[in-house]
């Protein structure tokens, strides 16, 4: 089972007893769960912020949870729904699997039962790097996948940008699969990796004796691509007399094949991905303007890692998890203090940075944990040339979770500026929760007020 840890559970009860409990269980566990009381509620807050799980009562104050799984689908999307019903309730809660829920579970249910299906649907939802459910988890990657969706179902042109390892092609593959190309093949080209002299030849297929060595027809990337999407990626390193081809590929939708005459129709959906500045390029006559134009339809900027870090804990669990079962390793996850210098880290490399240290971590792992000296083993290096052991950053889960309690209670509280109301909402917890919770974790009352 994935980590809950940062997931954002939305919570529809309106059982006092079972709301405050489920709410504090998924806390404990390093979830972000807020708490509604009634469906009208849950309509409102999930418009505008769409949890990662949905947990709903069938029984609510003013509605059933058919009427508000019918009626909060178009803001779900593909957010996974647990229903919570009761016995007699059974036949229902069958209707809204087939209506579009995830999964139910009746009541009374143990913890552990509930948290372990919490667990798969996110899991679901995270798995293959977070497609094609969706490509990530904070608000910047959902507004990426909104744009995606939403230009799906059309053929203009798209341009992917953004630092090299953002994730560019796995957007691309995303946009491929949605879209009613899915069934046909996708193709992916770096234009970068191929030689300058080859690249009409591998872009556009060649036709027999066209040049030495040619003993056949071969089919090009354009050719292949069929009804689907050609991928170029690395688009700014193409060669100039190659961009003209690729304009009028994209002008005429035609194109021919080396030592070829007759025009061969391009059938695919272009998509074209760069971690360069085009326009810069552009101005330096290294790219041609025209073809900049032709491209430029829809742009896409893919944004770097370390300005949606709420995506950080889902893939550390996916790569984790991945590379455990692949190398056959008792890896469980982070340590406490692995996971924050994870979200303290920059990750210049992006998200190929982050697989490249996990894969490295679980393979060289020597225990079910992962430390800080596991995923960045040069601060370790560092602190051995001073003469000094690193630190271990193993605590125990019981004090582990007090201090991830402790912080977010200290942030909530800053951001409420000292009022306890605001506080708890902020925390989605009672007043009278908060100020237990102050006192377990021996947290000054002094700057409270109402």
């Amino acid at each position: 089972m994935l980590s809950l840890d940062r997931a954002r559970i939305g919570i529809v009860e309106d059982d006092p007893i079972m709301g405050e409990s489920l709410l504090q269980r998924l806390s404990l566990e390093g979830s972000r769960p807020v708490w509604w009381q009634t469906g009208a509620e849950a309509l409102v807050a999930i418009g505008d912020k769409r949890p990662d799980v949905l947990v709903c009562d069938i029984r609510l104050p003013d509605m059933n949870g058919e009427d508000l799984l019918r009626q909060a689908m178009p803001a779900l999307g593909q957010t996974p729904v647990l229903f919570i019903t009761a016995y007699a309730d059974i036949n229902q809660a069958v209707r809204l699997i087939r209506a579009g829920a995830d999964d139910y579970i009746t009541k009374p249910f143990a913890m552990a039962d509930f948290l372990d299906r919490i667990g798969r649907l996110l899991a679901g939802r995270w798995d293959e790097t977070l497609e094609p459910a969706t490509l990530g988890v904070s608000d910047a990657m959902r507004t990426v996948e909104a744009l995606l969706r939403r230009v799906a179902p059309i053929d203009s042109t798209v341009l992917l940008t953004g630092e090299s390892g953002v994730g560019k092609e796995v957007a691309a593959h995303f946009l491929h699969d949605i879209s009613p190309r899915a069934g046909a093949p996708f193709v992916a080209v770096n234009c970068a990796a191929v030689p300058g002299e080859l690249l009409e030849s591998e872009m556009f297929g060649h036709e027999r004796g066209s040049f030495t060595g040619a003993h056949s027809r071969h089919e090009g990337y354009a050719e292949r691509a069929q009804n689907g999407t050609l991928f170029l990626d690395e688009i700014s390193e193409m060669p100039l007399p190659m961009q003209a081809k690729v304009l009028r590929l994209v002008q005429d939708q035609t194109f021919f094949r080396v030592g070829g005459k007759d025009a061969v129709s391009f059938r695919a959906r272009l998509v074209c991905a760069t971690n360069a500045d085009l326009r810069a390029r552009v101005e330096e006559g290294r790219f041609r303007k025209d073809l900049y134009y032709r491209l430029d339809v829809i742009h896409v900027p893919i944004p770097p890692l370390r300005e949606r870090r709420d995506d950080i804990p889902p893939l550390i669990d996916h790569y984790t998890v991945r590379f455990a079962l692949a190398f056959d390793r008792e890896v469980r996850g982070l340590t406490t203090l692995a996971q924050e210098a994870t979200l303290g880290h920059d990750w210049p490399g992006n998200v190929r940075e982050l697989r490249n240290r996990v894969e490295r971590a679980v393979a060289l792992a020597e225990g079910p944990w992962l430390s800080i000296c596991n995923l960045f083993p040069e601060r370790g290096r560092e602190a051995g040339d001073e003469g000094e052991m690193p630190p271990s950053d193993v605590m125990p889960l019981a004090d582990a979770r007090a201090e991830a309690e402790r912080r977010c209670i200290r942030a909530a509280l800053r951001e409420a500026d000292g009022k306890s109301n605001a506080a708890a909402v902020l925390l989605g917890i009672s007043r009278s929760t908060l100020f237990e919770k102050m006192r377990r974790l021996v947290l000054s009352e002094a700057n409270l007020h109402d």
